[in-house]
């Protein structure tokens, strides 16, 4: 029965709808992706963890029907066994399969813990904690298996000052003009996790450029492989303006293939996934930073994944591949209705 077992006790709050849709559609999804990464991956300890990874969104696709069927609310579509082609040869490294899994877990845990403090229902609650002790295990596999077995760069350290400071002026006027104090812990973690996270959004769009059906996907996942390297490059410049690591890159590891694995509409999903998931990253880091070269570079890279995400929800619309979530009841079409 799962812990949704008895959920006819209260209505679902716009929240919990949105959560638990939103998370229907991604897993979903992952369902697609991990079944084609299972087919292609030769590392045993990479397989594993895919492995688990299919088996936590499978289960979360399970308990999240359950809920939204006991409260008659209407199933998404999300992604079938149709958005995915499981005879396509290999598009991906080893590697990129277990660089791929860090990224969206580390997304998971994000949408997670927001879920928690904006559902109300205890059992929606219970669910959501759930997911979060599941995926931190998966991202603790991930972690281990990374830092012994492969190339991963770690997020640059920062020596302890001798003593406690303070700022004597906010600087936010003159680092236009004078010289730039060096990057703090906060500035640096933000610049190094969004050039990752970055990097994987154009190497990803990089394979996806390769395999795109409609000419039209191939172009907007052209653009985006441009877009998201030249924003990945600024935040790696600033960070080697103090001499500072890079995280690697990834397109090395993306095959020849031009079989694609995947639906157009699963890609599109996809990319529109990752653009959404960037503003929120880019938001937050701008809001963090004191040096105005940094809040000034973190606006057009937003202003970037802004017009990535109009063209892509545009293409989506046009091909009938995105989805509405619930609505309110619109009043004034009930209302105009009445009259006519």
């Amino acid at each position: 029965m799962g812990i949704f077992g008895n959920t006819k006790k209260n209505p679902l709050t716009a929240a919990e709808i949105s959560a638990l849709w939103l998370q229907y559609m991604g897993d979903s999804m992952a369902i697609c992706v991990y079944k084609y990464f299972l087919r292609i991956v030769e590392n045993a300890e990479i397989k594993s963890i895919l492995q688990f990874a299919l088996q936590l969104a499978e289960n979360h696709v399970t308990e999240i029907t359950t809920i939204l069927k006991s409260a008659n609310y209407q199933i998404p579509i999300g992604f079938t066994g149709k958005d995915v082609n499981l005879k396509a040869p290999r598009l991906f490294s080893d590697q990129f399969l277990l660089f791929y899994s860090y990224i969206m877990t580390i997304h998971g845990l994000t949408s997670y813990s927001l879920a928690i403090t904006n559902v109300e229902r205890e059992d929606i609650q219970d669910f959501y904690f759930e997911c979060v002790g599941s995926s931190r295990e998966l991202y603790k596999k991930i972690m281990e298996l990374a830092k012994t077995k492969f190339h991963f760069t770690s997020v640059p350290t920062v020596d302890s000052p001798d003593e406690v400071e303070f700022f004597d002026s906010t600087g936010i006027i003159a680092n236009l003009f004078g010289d730039k104090r060096p990057l703090n812990s906060s500035e640096i973690s933000n610049l190094f996790f969004n050039s990752r996270k970055t990097g994987f959004i154009r190497s990803l769009s990089l394979a996806f450029s390769q395999v795109a059906v409609a000419e039209e996907v191939r172009q907007f996942m052209i653009k985006n492989v441009k877009l998201a390297g030249k924003d990945a490059e600024s935040f790696e410049a600033i960070l080697q303006e103090d001499n500072l690591p890079i995280p690697e890159r990834w397109d090395a590891e993306i095959t020849d293939s031009t079989v694609s694995p995947f639906s157009d509409k699963l890609m599109m999903f996809h990319a529109a996934l990752l653009v959404n998931t960037a503003l929120s990253y880019y938001g937050a880091a701008m809001g963090s930073s004191l040096r105005s070269d940094i809040i000034l570079n973190y606006k057009g890279v937003f202003n970037h994944a802004l017009q990535a995400g109009a063209l892509c929800y545009t293409i989506m619309v046009k091909h009938g591949w995105l989805e509405k979530q619930p609505e309110a009841i619109d009043r004034n079409s009930l209302a105009k209705g009445s009259q006519e």
